[in-house]
């Protein structure tokens, strides 16, 4: 990648790992599914003055059913049932993982071998924290952030298929696809009194997550997220947004006062360095053959 996209990369990364403070401050006022609904709603306000991408429309719901209202379904869902932001940011992060599984099986993106060490390095990482649920987090919650974090892989897919599109008047048309469905979702296991009284009682904390959700970390963050995944393989985009959870540990420290247990700091590290194998590229050395001199 060119050094300008891979500050492009790191930025996002950083958008993103910030981004589970505000959606703990947002459930802490809103039910899951009425927290994806006003999230893209705030996203989708562009629109009033944003022309339509240059994409079907069957092939633009498809994405925003996967990218969108899938993952951050599921995420929210976890992260109501026990997941921490700071370790939500990390766990997330398993769509590199995913993303190299599904490219490997829909796009032909063979996986190279220190892909592989590094998808397995990962998951015994997972397994680690796996190994210390209880107290903050739950294996339901764990579950359900593994499934957003599928989803997100599954939508990069979708996204490299695209072809040459406005990745900001996608974004901002995607965001209309989760309202919708995430509405009638909360009407019916969250009911509408509950969200009428969510709804009538906002905190500063509450409006100022939308704002960042909807776009900063929606708006801003998935148009520079496409752009890159059009410009390179999805297998290497994807283990960037690992960086996300160096940037969510912190924030969550700094905010929540989160800390960590030795076995699931284990867990991160093992993680964190699956990312550094699938993105490490070593220098190719080439045999140089001697010339003997001639004196």
């Amino acid at each position: 990648m060119r050094p300008a996209h891979i500050a492009l990369a790191v930025l996002v990364a950083a958008i993103w790992g910030c981004n589970f403070v505000p959606i703990k401050a947002g459930l802490a006022d809103y039910p899951p599914f009425l927290l994806v609904v006003l999230r893209f709603g705030v996203a989708a306000i562009p629109v009033l003055f944003t022309p339509f991408p240059n994409v079907p429309w069957h092939k633009l719901v498809l994405v925003g059913l996967v990218h969108f209202t899938g993952q951050f379904a599921f995420l929210f869902l976890g992260m109501a049932h026990g997941m921490p932001p700071g370790l939500a940011s990390l766990v997330m992060q398993s769509q590199a993982f995913f993303t190299i599984v599904f490219a490997a099986t829909v796009l032909r993106e063979r996986p190279s071998g220190r892909q592989l060490a590094g998808m397995a390095t990962a998951l015994a990482g997972l397994g680690l924290i796996a190994l210390g649920i209880g107290g903050d987090t739950s294996y339901l919650g764990l579950g359900l952030t593994l499934t957003a974090a599928s989803c997100w892989a599954a939508g990069n897919i979708l996204v490299r298929g695209l072809g040459k599109i406005d990745m900001l008047r996608f974004v901002i048309w995607e965001s209309l696809v989760p309202i919708l469905p995430c509405l009638a979702l909360s009407a019916y296991f969250e009911g509408l009194a509950t969200d009428y009284t969510a709804l009538l009682h906002p905190s500063l904390a509450g409006l100022s997550s939308l704002l960042y959700l909807g776009l900063i970390a929606t708006t801003a963050g998935w148009a520079v997220w496409n752009y890159l995944l059009k410009l390179y393989p999805a297998s290497t985009v994807a283990p960037w947004s690992l960086l996300a959870p160096l940037f969510g540990a912190v924030s969550a420290a700094l905010v929540y006062g989160e800390t960590f247990s030795p076995l699931r700091l284990g867990g991160m590290a093992l993680i964190l360095l699956g990312l550094v194998i699938i993105s490490l590229r070593l220098p190719r050395w080439r045999l140089v053959r001697a010339t003997p001199s001639v004196n």
